[in-house]
């Protein structure tokens, strides 16, 4: 089944759920959980992410965002935190 287009609208809060590769289980350890967590923070620090509220599970995370910052905040954001967290030493 096709993904639904994506509209974007500036200044709202976002709900965004991002799933581990594979639906894997990749997130089960709390060390992976922390380096998940680490990289949200610094994408937060280097992009102006505005983090509401998240929960990261041992396949998938929720995030409500608010989108104050452009266009291109969320999904550098993204890119650099699941990026980063899948080539981290274990």
């Amino acid at each position: 089944m096709a993904r639904a287009n994506r509209h974007y609208i500036p200044g709202q809060v976002w709900h965004l759920t991002h799933r581990c590769h594979k639906r894997e289980f990749l997130l089960k350890l709390v060390k992976d959980r922390r380096k998940w967590l680490q990289w949200l923070f610094e994408a937060k620090r280097r992009y102006g992410l505005i983090i509401l509220n998240y929960t990261v599970t041992s396949n998938h995370i929720h995030l409500l965002v608010l989108d104050e910052q452009g266009r291109d905040v969320i999904p550098q954001s993204i890119k650099l935190v699941a990026g980063r967290t899948a080539v981290s030493d274990n």
